[in-house]
């Protein structure tokens, strides 16, 4: 069991070694700390749920980084991302403010649209 621990531990520091040179560089950057509640959101959508009698089949989830909370806004897969601009505005924007900065997974649904 030693033996197969040691083999585990090198091929990790080879894979490590490996790994540093083959991601491109400059594409990460840290994230900004928040120093408070709705300063810095992040959002994401969650996809192919069940229709609900409202007819909506997804979810935008928003969560503010700095309290870990979130909101919850039903929508569906095929809105554009105008609409989706809408409804962050009417749910979030008018509770919360104007905010300073939104993280997102850069899905493709913002990318063709403001890309």
């Amino acid at each position: 069991m030693n033996k197969d621990v040691q083999d585990v531990i090198k091929r990790r520091v080879v894979y490590e070694m490996a790994k540093s040179h083959t991601l491109p560089q400059g594409l990460y950057t840290s994230l900004v700390v928040p120093s408070f509640p709705w300063e810095v959101v992040s959002m994401d959508f969650i996809l192919g749920l069940p229709r609900t009698q409202r007819n909506k089949d997804s979810i935008l989830v928003v969560v503010a980084r700095f309290s870990k909370t979130a909101h919850f806004i039903l929508c569906n897969k095929t809105n554009d991302a105008t609409y989706i601009a809408d409804l962050y505005f009417n749910e979030v924007v008018k509770l919360h403010g104007i905010l300073g900065s939104i993280m997102s997974d850069r899905d493709t649904k913002f990318l063709s649209h403001f890309g």
